[in-house]
Parts: C-alpha cells; structure tokens; sequence
C-alpha cells in the first residue's frame, strides 16, 4: 500500500486505488504513478480479495480509506474489475463526505459468463474464494443488486482479448475476455467509454489512463479526437 504523501499535497484531490480479485496494489502501479503526476494524491490498497466476500473486503478496507479521507480535499476512487464492486460497497455503508468522481474499468456489474462456467469446480471456488463466486451473473447477491449509485461514475470497458475462448465463445461480444462491455454498465452511471485493451491490460492502458484523469477532473470522459497529451500535466499547489 502506498500511503498519502505527508507534505505540500494537503489540498490536492485524493484518489483510492482499488485493484481486482487475485491482484495487488502493483497491478495499479501505472495508473497510479500517472495520477500523482497529474497533481493526485493516491492511496493504492492491497486487501485480501480471495478471503471473504465483496461486502466484508469493504470492512476491512475502511480502515485506512477513512484515515486518508481526513484530507481536506475531494476524494475519489478509481477500481479495476471486482474494485469497482469492494467501491460501491464501501461508498453505500461508509460514504466519504468529501466523495468526488469514481472511475471503473472492466467492473462486472452485471456478473461474467467467465465465472459462471468456472464456478462449479472445486478449483475455481478454492482459489477465488466467496468473493468469486459473487461474480456469476447469477449470484445472490448479484453484482447489480448492490445500491444503485448516486454519484458520478465513469465507466471504462476493454473490446480486446487474450483467451480466444472465452472471448470468442463465452462472453457476448463485445468483451475484454473476462467482462462483456454491456455488463460493465450500470444504472446511473455519468459516462461510458470503450477502449482497445484486455481486462488484465486495462489499467495499464495509455488510453484508459488518460480518459481515468480526464473523468476526474471534469467528470466526463474526452471524445477520443480531443484527448489531452499525456504530457500535458497539473500540478496541486
């Protein structure tokens, strides 16, 4: 976990970083590093995501999140995969006050096929533990049945795969190989975009990192012609 800078960033928006099942905090490492140059303050949490389920994963990262939230300055969070879930969880038992813009990328909110044909093996519930069998489209809860959000939340998705099965015969198309693009919608939401990246690649992804900082700054995402360079940077005096 990376701690919030001590010094000359008091006023600077914060953003908790929340990375997905069977990750680390190392997974964000690229986004994260493109936020604080970008005038950020981060928190990028490791949480045991294999260990409980989505609303117990929020307990235990409350902690830490509400000690970072004592800055006088907005928060925001920014989640990949099951993130966005642990994100919503979190907000709906433990909204910050000074809550600002929430970015997802590849988030199930409606459930995957991926998990749906795993989870009947033993392997599969071993290793992903509850959390992962919240991830069916058919879970109880489902993903979709946590509370709407009231927010701003920009929603990234990937169009691109590396496992041609699931990606080819698994999933709806379009897919990152592990979440369709219209699962990774949710009612509410203040934007949608689609970028060229795999579920594992989006938050690496040049583009999903730029329209991440983008989203923050003017909760909408940029039309693709209009990007900003990404060396153009703020800083937060």
């Amino acid at each position: 976990m990376h701690e919030a800078p001590q010094s000359g960033d008091a006023r600077c928006p914060g953003v908790v970083l929340l990375h997905g099942i069977a990750r680390t905090s190392v997974s964000l490492t690229r986004l994260e590093r493109a936020l604080r140059a970008n005038g950020f303050a981060t928190l990028n949490i490791d949480y045991a995501s294999r260990r409980k389920p989505i609303a117990g994963l929020a307990d235990d990262i409350h902690p830490k999140v509400a000690r970072f939230a004592e800055r006088e300055a907005p928060l925001h969070f920014v989640a990949h995969s099951m993130g966005g879930l642990v994100t919503r969880a979190y907000i709906a038992k433990y909204r910050p006050d000074r809550l600002a813009g929430v970015v997802m990328l590849g988030t199930p909110h409606g459930g995957s096929e991926v998990a749906d044909l795993l989870s009947g093996y033993r392997l599969y519930n071993a290793f992903y533990g509850p959390a992962g069998l919240e991830l069916t489209t058919t879970s109880t809860p489902r993903p979709d049945a946590l509370p709407p959000v009231d927010y701003p939340v920009g929603v990234i998705a990937g169009n691109r795969f590396i496992d041609p099965v699931a990606g080819l015969f698994v999933l709806p198309k379009p897919n990152d190989g592990r979440v369709s693009v219209q699962s990774t919608m949710v009612a509410g939401m203040a934007d949608h975009i689609v970028v060229k990246a795999s579920h594992t690649g989006l938050p690496r992804h040049a583009a999903a990192i730029e329209q991440t900082i983008a989203f923050l700054r003017d909760g909408r995402f940029r039309p693709s012609e209009s990007q900003e360079p990404a060396s153009l940077r703020r800083s937060c005096a």
